[in-house]
Parts: structure tokens; sequence; C-alpha cells
């Protein structure tokens, strides 16, 4: 197994090597890195239904869809990431137990005693410190979660959504929990980077077979193009999730309406709105937009519909 300390918190390049180790290459990989602040969600989910539109808008955290199912986790550089890639047999691909113990044995060895709790939750004290996913293709799967050192909880939870009533969809939703960082309970460690290199070093001495690996230009080049084309697209990142219907009453004018967006492949394919002749006309106006901020606000300025910016995040 190959070892890969990465070096970038690009999270859009991040998630790409994944997938280019997972799919183009033949080794066993564990890989460790952190990402800027970025919403992280699950690859059958609806961006808009997960995160906080208005904040990560206003913040401009980007919303990146992964591969993988399961739910939305926020990123940033108190967040060590860890990721194991292996050749696997069929019917034995998904295994979140074998994949995680590593990083339960690491806990365990620093005095922490934690275990994984329902499907995928890594937990301390029935608080969540670690999120997991599982992605398989073809005779390899890909595993990956996070790891909550000292990570911002205020973004976090501002950065996701938690009133989803104003959504009605088919998509994966995420399941909150109560969330702590390990530096709360930790007293060894003044930064994430020690913590890192504490868990570089253990990882090293207990997996058999292991040893520190670069990335090729190859693998560098093929993530770049493969992050530039999927991971940082609209396409993808919004596009992609399964058709919902958005419903809320909303202030225009100084007027109570009533609004429902018909969503599928990220674009308004029905929208009725109700409170005034004027919205009621205007409804037909946003047929066809992407449900995104910029553009809806550009057709309310196109047809003279005066909405301030806060108004708009009424449409999310």
């Amino acid at each position: 197994m190959l070892l890969i300390n990465l070096e970038t918190r690009d999270p859009y390049f991040n998630l790409a090597l994944e997938e280019v180790l997972l799919k183009h290459r033949k080794d066993d990989y564990m890989i460790l890195g952190s990402n800027d602040p970025s919403v992280i969600i699950g690859k059958h989910q609806a961006a808009h239904r997960e995160v906080n539109t208005k904040f990560v808008t206003e913040n401009k955290i980007p919303v990146i869809r992964r591969i993988s199912g399961g739910g939305t986790v926020f990123h940033d550089a108190g967040n060590l990431n860890f990721t194991f890639i292996r050749q696997s047999e069929e019917g034995k691909q998904i295994d979140f137990r074998k994949h995680t113990r590593p990083v339960i044995d690491f806990l365990n060895s620093l005095g922490i005693y934690a275990r994984i709790e329902g499907k995928s939750d890594i937990k301390v004290d029935g608080l969540k410190v670690s999120g997991n996913a599982e992605h398989v293709y073809r005779n390899r799967v890909l595993h990956h979660g996070t790891l909550l050192f000292n990570a911002s909880i205020d973004t976090l939870r501002n950065s996701i959504r938690t009133d989803k009533s104003c959504y009605t969809t088919r998509a994966v939703g995420s399941n909150p929990s109560s969330v702590m960082n390990l530096s709360e309970k930790l007293t060894g460690f003044s930064t994430i980077n020690e913590f890192r290199d504490e868990m570089l070093h253990h990882i090293s001495a207990n997996i058999a077979n292991i040893e520190a690996s670069a990335l090729s230009q190859q693998d560098t080049d093929d993530a770049i193009s493969l992050a530039e084309n999927r991971y940082r697209s609209w396409e993808w990142n919004f596009a992609y999730g399964p058709e919902y219907v958005f419903k809320n009453t909303v202030m225009i004018n100084n007027k109570l309406h009533s609004c429902i967006l018909e969503v599928h492949e990220g674009i308004v394919v029905k929208c009725t709105i109700d409170g005034s002749p004027e919205m009621i006309s205007f409804s037909d106006k946003l047929t066809g937009c992407r449900h995104m901020v910029p553009e809806l606000l550009k057709v309310f300025e196109k047809e003279n519909i005066d909405i301030s910016d806060e108004e708009i995040y009424n449409f999310f």
C-alpha cells in the first residue's frame, strides 16, 4: 500500500485525485490531507437542500459533490481527511469497520476511546468526530472519512441546512449529529500538523507493507484535468442530483407570496408564484433558469422586479 501525504488543500483537486487513483490505477493507497473550507455533499443528494445556501454563498464556501454516497460534511484546515483505495473481493467491498479500524486504533493509542456507531460514524463520548462514505468501482473500493481535530464548528453548523421542510425530493438526506473536535480531548498536540504527523507515524508502523509515496506528474495532471472538467462544474455539483420541489412563502415588494419551484437537473422546469397579479404573470419567466442565486437575480432584474439580496434567499 502506498501512503500519500497531500500538501495541497484544494478540495476540487483532492476529490478528483481520489477518483483518478480509484479508476485509473491499480495500486492500493492510503491518503491523508486537508481541504480549504468547503461543503462536500453525497453523490445522490440535492445540493440546496443540504446546504445553507445563503451562508455558503455570502462566505464563498464551495459546494462540491463527491462520487460516494452518504450525507453532507464540512471540511476545513482543522479537519484531517483519510482515504483508503484498495483492490477488493466481490461481496466484501463495502466494509466500514475494516476501513475505520486503523483510525480507531490510532485514536485508542492516544487514550481516546472511539468506536464506530450506526453505519459509518466514528464517535467519542457519543459525539461524532468522523463521517465516512464508500464507493465501489469494479473490483476496487474507495473509502474516505473526515477526522475533526480543530475545525470551525460554528462554520460547520452554519454551512449545513437544518430545516429542510421546504424541499420534497427522493434525494438522499443527511443524518445530522452532534459533533466534537478531538482537540477538546487531546492535550499533547498544539496544531493539526502535529496530530497529522503522529497519525502518519502510527499508520506507517502498524499497517503491513505500507510505504510513503509521492504523486507522479501523470497523477497530478490527470487530477487537475478531472477537477476542471467535473468537480468545478455546475453540472456535477448542482445539476446532477435528483429532481426536487421547493415550496416557501416569500416577501416581494413588502407583500407575502407563495412560491413553488419544480427543479430537474438543476433547472427550474415549472414555477408558480401567487400573491399578486404582477408575480403571477412573472412566474413563467423563471422557467428554464438555473436554480442558483445569481441566475435568479438576473431574471428579477431583467423584468424590473425589485427584490433585495436578502429576499432572494427565500427561493432556496
